[in-house]
């Protein structure tokens, strides 16, 4: 099995408060594939930012997690059952699943070991998807360019190996389902400067760059940022597109 990169637990709070919301469209979508709806898996699900959206579609979500932090700061949901494991050793029955799910994840798994796990406990029309998000686009263009400016120069060379993963939407992971032709989603919020630090600040290069030069970049971006950003109380237009696969198991 892959060793275990714990990247999260130690902003699981902040996490939680300050990542973006996926679009209910895409559960919508996501639900209508399965002939059942009997029991989901969310898989490395953090804190569930895609768990609790599930509970509305499916009559049971199981969400697992390697990191008992992740999973303490879930909203608690009597259709939920929160469980520590890697998404390697689900602990679920086979043929049991209808729907499973790997929301901005999927690159950090040993995906031999998961991929045969998924096979393993999806039903014969069961679904999997896997979806993840990169570098935000922000409304204000100069505060745009500022922001990629900072994801790619200044902590662009602290971000892990896997991030390439992301970048490039999982297409170039390997994915032996059979897969399904996904419409496009994207995230939205209308935020304030301070949310967007927020976000920031749980991105993994961040905090690796603070580990690593004992200096913590935002308050620079902050002074950057204000330059353009206005008022407080401003709100901007932050746009994450999703890439999204899609596949049922292969006979």
């Amino acid at each position: 099995m892959k060793p275990y990169a714990d990247h999260f637990s130690r902003v699981a709070a902040a996490y939680a408060s300050c990542r973006p919301v996926y679009p209910d469209d895409l559960f919508t979508y996501l639900s209508s594939l399965p002939p059942q709806h009997q029991l989901a898996w969310d898989c490395a699900a953090g804190n569930g930012q895609a768990t609790i959206p599930l509970t509305q579609r499916f009559h049971r979500v199981i969400a697992t997690d390697i990191s008992p932090e992740m999973l303490a700061s879930a909203p608690r949901h009597p259709q939920v059952q929160y469980r520590i494991a890697p998404a390697e050793q689900s602990g679920l029955g086979s043929s049991s699943v209808d729907l499973l799910t790997v929301a901005q994840a999927l690159h950090w798994l040993d995906l031999q070991e998961f991929f045969a796990e998924a096979h393993r406990v999806l039903k014969p029309d069961g679904v999997i998807a896997a979806w993840t998000y990169g570098v935000q686009e922000i409304s204000d263009k100069p505060a745009n360019r500022i922001m990629q400016r900072f994801y790619h120069d200044v902590v662009g060379p602290y971000w892990p190996a896997e991030r390439h993963h992301v970048e490039t939407g999982y297409r170039e992971l390997p994915f032996p389902f059979a897969e399904l032709e996904a419409p496009t989603f994207a995230m939205q919020a209308e935020w304030t400067m301070s949310e967007l630090l927020g976000y920031i600040g749980t991105w993994s290069a961040v905090q690796r760059f603070r580990e690593t030069t004992g200096h913590d970049p935002l308050p620079e971006l902050a002074r950057e940022l204000k330059e353009f950003w206005g008022e407080a109380a401003q709100v901007r237009t932050v746009r994450w597109p999703l890439s999204l696969r899609v596949g049922v198991p292969s006979s």
